[in-house]
């Protein structure tokens, strides 16, 4: 979605240079007839976050300047259409609109830039949407992964909601949370991180703090998250009862090798702002969809103070 938008603004401030020189005579002229956009949307069988989302819908029905007639169709009917039955339905819902000439024209660059697709019948959407679902992953039945970047500040509340309700009793009794880390990494220049290396490093030293000593891991979330960009990490392993050295003697090796399997892990979802909540294996959730969720209603920070205000929407 996000480089959706980013083409749209593009193609907006183009248009609008071109239009400002005959602004009186175009005041006068009446406005260019709406097309029709077709819109057909693949939706998950199993999860809600596959649906069609409806401000998506009008936005590109928007930037279409179309009017849009929308069929939804569910994942197995579509894999037993024969225009359909060819498609990627790795990640739910996708965006199918019927092609013609002039949806073709206007979404010309989205082509160009491999943002869309096109069949004979249809200019193809794919991963648009901020949450949805990945048919052709194996399911983990319980388990919550949070993606975070270990100095976002966003990724750190989400961390936050999880200690308090630790604190308050209210975490799930039969669901597992694991903390997963947002990191690029390539043989050529190695890792690379939003916040730069010192993220990276943190990344490093939580996850061998995950393995070696399990029980002590949230213990030493709460003292690092009160100041996570402070160089004294060592302090709060020490204050969390962590052995510093232990940790950092497998820094360089085991260290390594484990964040370049959560650049891995990351990569193989797409996962690339924090928070990313990823719910059995399968769905992509953000804090307000992920705190709708049976069990995880402390994810919406407002909860806290009895508010119906929606959760955040923020992210690294």
């Amino acid at each position: 979605m996000k480089k959706l938008v980013s083409i749209l603004l593009i193609c907006a401030v183009a248009g609008f240079a071109f239009a400002a020189a005959p602004a009186k005579k175009a005041a006068k002229a009446k406005a260019p007839a709406k097309t029709k956009a077709e819109f057909i949307v693949v939706e998950s069988d199993e999860y809600d976050a596959g649906k069609e989302d409806p401000l998506l819908t009008a936005g590109i029905s928007q930037f279409l300047n179309a009017e849009p007639t929308v069929t939804k169709v569910s994942h197995k009917d579509a894999a037993a259409d024969p225009k359909l039955a060819n498609l990627d339905y790795s990640f739910l819902p996708l965006y199918l609109i019927k092609k013609t000439d002039d949806i073709r024209a206007k979404l010309e660059k989205h082509l160009q830039y491999g943002y869309a697709q096109e069949n004979e019948d249809f200019i193809i959407l794919p991963h648009q949407t901020r949450t949805g679902v990945f048919t052709n992953k194996t399911a983990k039945p319980g388990v919550m992964e949070i993606f975070v970047m270990s100095q976002c500040p966003y990724g750190v509340m989400a961390e936050g909601l999880v200690l308090q309700a630790q604190k308050d009793g209210k975490l799930p009794a039969d669901k597992e949370i694991k903390i997963r880390y947002v990191v690029s990494y390539d043989e050529k220049n190695g890792f690379s991180s939003l916040h730069g290396s010192a993220e990276w490093e943190e990344n490093i030293r939580q996850l061998l703090i995950a393995k070696y000593y399990p029980k002590k891991f949230w213990k030493y979330l709460e003292i690092r998250n009160k100041d996570y960009r402070s160089s004294r990490w060592d302090k709060a392993m020490e204050e969390a009862g962590i052995n510093v050295n232990k940790i950092m003697k497998k820094f360089d090796k085991e260290g390594v090798e484990l964040l370049k399997e959560e650049a891995k892990y990351g990569q193989e979802y797409g996962v690339s702002a924090s928070p990313t909540f990823l719910w059995e294996g399968k769905v992509q959730l953000d804090f307000g969809t992920a705190s709708q969720l049976e069990g995880f209603s402390f994810l919406n920070p407002n909860a806290a103070n009895n508010s119906a205000a929606a959760a955040p929407v923020g992210s690294c």
